[in-house]
């Protein structure tokens, strides 16, 4: 299979070259021995179309009728790859990616995909950078047949239109409701069926799934805590006596939302901390008893996981645990893209963003830190997140290409595993910049695809 890139020319109508006759470089023709007036077939995404082949001496073009690129959705001057089967004499454009997202905000033309606009533009600028094409589209938007699928793409200003379906479905939905969808399984069935795509982000994670898979992996029960799905008071009561502190997180959540740290007191009390927007409120029970009576109708209605507390490394008296994101790269092995540490805020005891947690290199957050025993912890941490990346994809099943890594230094300066989010986040609530960097991530995203799309 012989790839390379190429820039796509569009041929207005009616000038030199027909609807089913398309020109590309004289040396890629050459390279792939392929003679003037070749019969073969052309395609982007699921789209097809038989044409008749003609050298070009322009280097690095391929050029395209009008009338193809408006039913496929190209725009002229587009980098892309091309890759030629001989097998079946087919040429390939790609890789098309096709991102899924939650919502599009109509009366906002500047920023119609909210806080993650700023990610949707990085990742067309990256398409553009390493040869790919990109559209995204909404649940509302998607069905489980056809050929095309009607998503959004930025040609100087955001537009709507049809496109084949895409050889990379990318999913950045943002709830499990939305995933979950009748129309959008059936999607995503449909393009793999139809076009082999190859899905990834699938699903997310709960927190029993997790742990639970990952204790059947050699190696990687050093990093867990103990962690239960919690079924009853009697579990409750037993961990609370095990353990000076324990943390109740529900098994679906994410952003810290609904957290609670129970703390047992010198006096045989506990003392209950829920995490909030504002920071945490605050109940208190005399003993084990009055505690679980609490939590009987709670633990009924919500599923949560509850988990070992432990003794963490803290800057200035707030607790502080890290964020790795590990990604499958151009060759698909996964590795590291960035580590940030994160430390809560004033009157949390959670580290998120979205409660007040502030963000600080490892570097910064382990001199800072209240330990004597993170010498090395940056190393610790990286192989750590590699380790438990791997696991996830050996135990569980689903095509994950990102995953957010939360972890822990302890006091005594052990790694131990917090969480893992399948979908981390990439909003961003800044204006939209006229000087864009594309974040590493993004451009990582790209390469993975273009390797998973074979190109």
């Amino acid at each position: 299979m012989k790839r390379t890139k190429v820039k796509i020319q569009i041929q207005p109508a009616g000038l030199q070259i027909d609807d089913h006759t398309i020109m590309l470089s004289d040396s890629l023709m050459k390279r792939w021995k392929l003679t003037a007036q070749s019969s073969l077939q052309l395609r982007f995404g699921s789209a097809k179309h038989e044409v008749k082949v003609i050298p070009l001496s322009q280097a690095g073009v391929l050029r395209i009728p009008d009338s193809i690129a408006a039913k496929w959705g190209l725009v002229h001057g587009i980098p892309l790859c091309l890759h030629y089967k001989s097998s079946t004499r087919s040429l390939h454009i790609g890789p098309l990616i096709g991102v899924m997202v939650s919502r599009v905000h109509a009366g906002s033309p500047e920023r119609p995909f909210g806080a993650v606009t700023a990610f949707c533009r990085e990742m067309d600028d990256a398409c553009r950078l390493y040869g790919a094409a990109v559209y995204f589209v909404t649940p509302d938007e998607v069905n489980g047949h056809g050929e095309t699928v009607r998503g959004w793409h930025y040609a100087g200003k955001w537009i709507k239109r049809a496109f084949p379906l895409p050889h990379i479905i990318y999913n950045r939905l943002t709830s499990r409701k939305l995933e979950n969808r009748a129309n959008v399984q059936q999607f995503i069935r449909h393009a793999k069926t139809q076009n082999q795509a190859v899905l990834f982000n699938e699903k997310y994670l709960n927190k029993t799934e997790v742990f639970d898979a990952l204790r059947k992996e050699s190696g990687l029960q050093v990093y867990l805590p103990e962690s239960h799905l919690l079924h009853n008071v009697q579990q409750l009561k037993m961990m609370c006596t095990k353990y000076n502190t324990v943390f109740l997180k529900p098994i679906t959540g994410s952003l810290g939302k609904g957290i609670i740290r129970i703390k047992r007191k010198i006096d045989g009390g506990f003392l209950c901390q829920f995490a909030n927007r504002s920071g945490a409120s605050k109940l208190t029970f005399g003993n084990s008893g009055q505690l679980a009576n609490a939590f009987i109708k709670k633990i009924k209605r919500q599923r949560y996981q509850i988990q070992q507390g432990l003794s963490l490394i803290s800057v200035g008296g707030r607790p502080v645990d890290f964020r790795a994101l590990v990604q499958l790269n151009d060759v698909g092995q996964w590795s590291i893209t960035s580590i940030v540490a994160r430390t809560a805020g004033g009157h949390h005891f959670v580290s998120n963003l979205a409660r007040g947690g502030s963000l600080s290199t490892v570097r910064e957050a382990l001199a800072r830190s209240n330990s004597t025993s993170a010498s090395g912890g940056a190393l610790k941490l990286r192989r750590a997140a590699l380790a438990i990346a791997k696991g996830i994809e050996n135990q569980i099943t689903g095509h994950f290409a990102e995953l957010g890594i939360d972890l822990a230094l302890d006091t005594q300066g052990k790694v131990w595993l917090l969480e893992v989010n399948s979908k981390p986040s990439k909003e961003d609530n800044t204006a939209l910049s006229t000087s864009r960097a594309i974040r590493p991530s993004v451009k990582k995203v790209v390469q993975y695809s273009r390797y998973a799309a074979k190109f």
